[in-house]
């Protein structure tokens, strides 16, 4: 998924056909917008490339460059120092907002309600993170009276679509700058000498043999060896889980509270959306949850590989799914299911604002307002078992389930309901059969 919390590929992008169209001549190079823009806001990490893109935008576009990070809950280690490697690389300020309760009561929550998995595994992790990045750019962008935002994202990567569709949809007036599209820099050599070359000090940090992506809801790990699909990850790759070798020998229960769809408490103790999933990261990280080893598709059309780790949010799904084998009947759980296939899709493809996914929302907004109340799970080494399940609206009656006659079950009913379920099947073999 990209780069250390939001900061991906970058490149010079259009506002409008005639601009895009310009073509590669003289000092011009690439780019129709070069030199008509006023003030960028940028998504800045610190790393090395968002350092190099500030000298860059001002000296491409000779604008004044507006840094913005935004905290998905990636950790203090990503945030310190930032405002003045920012202002050492050339940017007149740099904006912090803290976004992670936004993040998981209005983007997590909703796919987590939905049930929203890409390709059988992946929780989404990175795609629920980069909308609610853009959209707070957008909104500084407004603050700031910037007539660009710019991010920097490779262009082989999902994470360009997922910001720049969000501009889109949010601030069509906004122009786009995406310097991985654009400029010479090909690797981190190069991205090296032009700091030099612009006295642009060099983050100091260790390079990791890794491309990773952290927030609140996951780890995601790509590159090095994984670009082979038949090796086995290291395990000192692992941040936020324990081998489940090594997890504890003494299972864990744990009982999740959910209200509507959405879980609200660990073991009877209300949490804010953020808190409760940074506790059942510690607990699930503890006992070796939510580890995934994936080769998906990208929405550019490559396949690739990545190794995931997403403890919390394994074990709310999985709270979620079992609460709702008591709350939902069985017409309305298979149509939950296939659209919560395309719901995953909408996501992972950028399309957070899609009026198609706000309409399914809606949808699933409906269906869960009854999935409330309690399940208990059990953790053990890696897995993640049901232990109990309970609602005020379950639909499980144990005087219409038990194999005992009953006076709203009648037993002998179910004669005539398979002479009638089975017509069709009996009258192809009458056929085949020439009766």
């Amino acid at each position: 998924m990209g780069w250390p919390f939001y900061t991906i590929g970058v490149s010079c992008v259009m506002a409008s056909g005639k601009e895009h169209a310009a073509t590669t001549s003289g000092d011009e190079k690439k780019g129709g917008l070069r030199g008509k823009l006023k003030k960028v806001v940028l998504a800045y990490s610190g790393g090395l490339d968002t350092s190099v893109i500030v000298p860059w935008l001002r000296e491409n576009y000779g604008c004044e460059v507006v840094c913005f990070t935004a905290d998905v809950g990636q950790g203090d280690v990503e945030l310190e120092g930032l405002e003045k490697k920012a202002k050492a690389s050339g940017a007149s300020q740099l904006v912090v907002k803290d976004l992670t309760e936004k993040f998981v009561g209005e983007y997590i929550y909703p796919c987590l309600r939905a049930g929203a998995v890409y390709e059988r595994k992946y929780l989404l992790g990175t795609s629920m993170a980069r909308p609610v990045i853009a959209k707070a750019m957008v909104d500084v962008a407004k603050e700031v009276g910037a007539d660009a935002v710019a991010h920097g994202c490779t262009g082989k990567g999902n994470d360009q679509v997922r910001f720049e569709l969000t501009f889109y949809a949010l601030n069509p007036e906004l122009k786009v700058v995406a310097p991985w599209r654009e400029w010479d820099i090909t690797g981190r050599e190069d991205a090296i000498e032009y700091a030099k070359k612009h006295n642009v000090p060099i983050p100091v940090s260790k390079k990791s043999i890794y491309s990773r992506d952290r927030n609140l809801w996951h780890l995601s790990h790509e590159g090095d060896i994984l670009e082979d699909p038949a090796n086995e990850p290291k395990e000192d790759m692992y941040m936020m889980s324990v081998s489940p070798e090594n997890a504890p020998s003494k299972p864990e229960y744990l009982e999740i509270g959910i209200v509507a769809g959405v879980p609200t408490s660990i073991n009877g103790k209300d949490l804010s959306p953020a808190t409760l999933l940074t506790k059942l990261n510690e607990i699930g990280g503890k006992h070796g949850i939510g580890r995934i080893d994936m080769v998906e598709n990208r929405l550019v059309g490559m396949k690739s590989r990545g190794v995931y780790e997403t403890p919390g949010g394994t074990i709310m799904a999985a709270a979620v799914r079992e609460l709702e084998s008591l709350t939902l009947d069985r017409e309305t759980m298979q149509w939950k299911d296939m659209l919560a296939l395309k719901y995953a899709e909408l996501v992972y493809a950028g399309r957070w604002f899609d009026p198609l996914r706000l309409s399914m929302d809606a949808f699933m907004e409906t269906i869960t307002a009854t999935t409330t109340g309690s399940v208990t799970l059990k953790l053990y080494k890696g897995s993640v078992t049901v232990a109990s399940r309970k609602s005020p609206y379950s639909l499980y009656r144990e005087d219409i389930s038990s194999f005992e006659n009953g006076e709203i079950y009648d037993q002998a009913d179910a004669e005539g309901f398979i002479r009638l379920y089975g017509l069709p099947t009996r009258v192809r073999a009458m056929l085949e059969k020439g009766i």
